[in-house]
C-alpha cells in the first residue's frame, strides 16, 4: 500500500469513530419516548390551565361589565331625583299654608319655580320656547293645528306648550300653532 492510500485509510477510520462516537453520544442526550410524551402532557396541562384562567378572566369581565350597566340603569335617574327633592319640600310647605294670604302663596310658587328651574339647569334640561313668526321646525316643534293668518305659512303663530330637551334629545316637542295660507 501505498503511503497515500493508507493517509486516507487512517482519515476514513478516524471519521468512521467519530461518527459512531456522535451517534453514540446523541442518542444518550435525546430523551426517551416516555419522556418525551410526559413533556406534551405538561405543556398540554399548562395550556388548558392558561385557556381555563382566560375564560375564567372573561367570564368575570362580562359579569362586572353587566352589574356596571344595570347599576346605571338602576341609578340613571339619581341625579335628577337629588334635584327635585327641594321642589317637593316648597310645594309640600305651600299646600299646608293655611294663612289665605295669595301673596305669600304666589311668592312660595315663583319659589318651587326658581327651584324647579335649577334643577333643570343641574340635569342639563333646557325650554324649547319658539318665538311667534319663527320657522316651524319638525324636530323641535309639533303643529297642533294651522290657522289662516297673515304671517308667512310654516311660521309659529302661538305656542300652545312649551317644548324641552335633555342634553341635545328632545323629550317634548313644542306644541305650537302654524299660519297658512288663505285658501
Amino acid at each position: 500500500m501505498t503511503e497515500q492510500n493508507q493517509t486516507v485509510e487512517t482519515e476514513t477510520a478516524e471519521t468512521a469513530e467519530a461518527v459512531e462516537t456522535a451517534v453514540e453520544s446523541s442518542e444518550a442526550e435525546k430523551p426517551s419516548y416516555e419522556a418525551l410524551e410526559e413533556r406534551i402532557a405538561e405543556l398540554e396541562a399548562q395550556v388548558k390551565e392558561e385557556q381555563l384562567r382566560g375564560l375564567a378572566n372573561e367570564q368575570n369581565l362580562r359579569r362586572r361589565h353587566q352589574e356596571e350597566i344595570a347599576n346605571t340603569h338602576k341609578f340613571a335617574g339619581q341625579k335628577f331625583a337629588a334635584e327635585m327633592l327641594p321642589v317637593k319640600d316648597y310645594l309640600e310647605m305651600a299646600l299646608l299654608d293655611q294663612s289665605g294670604n295669595f301673596d305669600a302663596l304666589k311668592m312660595g310658587v315663583q319659589m318651587t319655580l326658581n327651584e324647579l328651574q335649577k334643577a333643570f339647569d343641574a340635569t342639563q334640561i333646557k325650554e324649547i320656547n319658539p318665538a311667534v313668526g319663527d320657522k316651524l321646525d319638525p324636530h323641535h316643534h309639533q303643529a297642533m293645528q294651522t290657522v289662516v293668518s297673515e304671517q308667512e305659512p310654516n311660521t309659529i303663530v302661538s305656542v300652545m306648550k312649551k317644548g324641552y330637551t335633555l342634553a341635545e334629545r328632545v323629550l317634548r316637542p313644542a306644541m305650537v300653532t302654524v299660519a297658512k295660507k288663505e285658501d
